[in-house]
This record gives structure tokens, sequence and C-alpha cells, in this order.
């Protein structure tokens, strides 16, 4: 993502707009302000904006000149906030959008917990965390690496090509929901009066 789509897309509401076409599918105008209690016309100028900057796309052959539906645009997008350490520009934009980013991903955990699921969907998920990893930079992306990989190898498994695919074609297609990951993973500073510590412990909330 470069400076300029970075700008065009760190809006709050913009991001949630994008959010919802990429989770749910395509919408219009109408129905996005009616879930997000937000006024049509408001909604509308966000998705041109999002449009111009070629984060979603009009659905050709669906709708009316009244009444038009939007889609996601297909695509993988990476942001490397060292792209913009010396842009003063981007600074506010990468704030925003690295803050509403944060906000998305803990909301979507905060719906999966608030959610009814059956047994075997609540002993399937997870919400885990590692906190006595001590490693170098290089470590750390070579860690992030192999997480991505096994991401993309269960995809490719479940008959998905990349992150807009159709429904799983396993044999078990009908058993199927989307399924959200999030990673996060980064250094931490440590208490200056603390020495490392010594045993090894993990936190793993079967949910």
């Amino acid at each position: 993502m470069d400076a300029r789509s970075l700008r065009g897309l760190a809006h709050p509401l913009r991001m949630r707009i994008l959010e919802l076409l990429t989770l749910d599918g395509p919408d219009t105008a109408t129905g996005l302000a009616h879930r997000l209690g937000e006024n049509t016309g408001t909604v509308s100028w966000h998705l041109r904006q999002l449009a111009d900057h070629a984060f979603i796309e009009e659905e050709i052959g669906r709708g009316t000149k009244r009444e038009r539906w939007w889609r996601a645009v297909a695509a993988s997008r990476q942001l490397n906030t060292t792209d913009f350490r010396d842009d003063p520009d981007a600074r506010g934009p990468l704030s925003v959008y690295v803050h509403e980013l944060v906000q998305q991903h803990f909301h979507q955990v905060a719906g999966y917990l608030a959610e009814d699921w059956g047994p075997q969907w609540r002993d399937a998920g997870t919400i885990a965390q590692w906190h006595d990893l001590t490693m170098t930079p290089d470590q750390l992306a070579a860690m992030n690496r192999e997480l991505e990989q096994v991401v993309n190898r269960h995809r490719t498994a479940a008959g998905q090509s990349g992150p807009a695919a159709g429904a799983p074609a396993a044999p078990d297609a009908a058993a199927a929901r989307p399924v959200i990951v999030q990673l996060q993973s980064f250094p931490r500073k440590p208490r200056p009066d603390r020495a490392a510590p010594s045993d090894t412990t993990a936190e793993r909330t079967g949910s």
C-alpha cells in the first residue's frame, strides 16, 4: 500500500465499510448505511472515495442507476510502516489506520466470544498468547513468514486460492464456516528493574 492509498483508506467509517464488504460480500449504500447506523449520503460519498483508490468496485450487471452494488476488490494488501517513517504527511493517516485496524481485530474477537457457538466450534477456536520467547528481529520475521505459510497451506487445502476466494470445495463444505485468523506478534520492552523470566509459560484460551 502506498502513501496515496493509505490516505484514501485511513478513515474510521471508510475502513468499517471496507471490512463489511470484505467479510460479508457486496452491498449497497443503503444496506451499509442501515448496518452502520449512518446516513446513506455519507456512506455513498465514502464508497466513491474507496472506489477512487481501487479498494472497491461496482458490481456490474447488478442493481440500478439509483441503487449500485459495491464489492471489495480481490487483492492482498500489505502495509509496511517503515515505508512511511520519513513522510510527515503520512504520519496522521498511518496512525488512524493502525488504530482502527487494531479496533477491528478487537471487535472481531469480542463478537466471536459474545456469540452462541456449538461445542465443536468453541473447541476449535482459540485465543492464545506465548510470552516467554526471546528473539532477534530476523527470527521474529522468519516465524511470521512460517505462520503465514501455514495459513496459506490450509487455505489451499480448503479449496481457496486467495483472500477473496469462494466457499471451500472440500467434501465437508456444508459444515464449513468463514474463519478469521489473526496474527499479532511484536517485541516488548522489558521493565528495567526486572530480570528476564526463567520459566516457560503460555496462555491459551479455548473459546
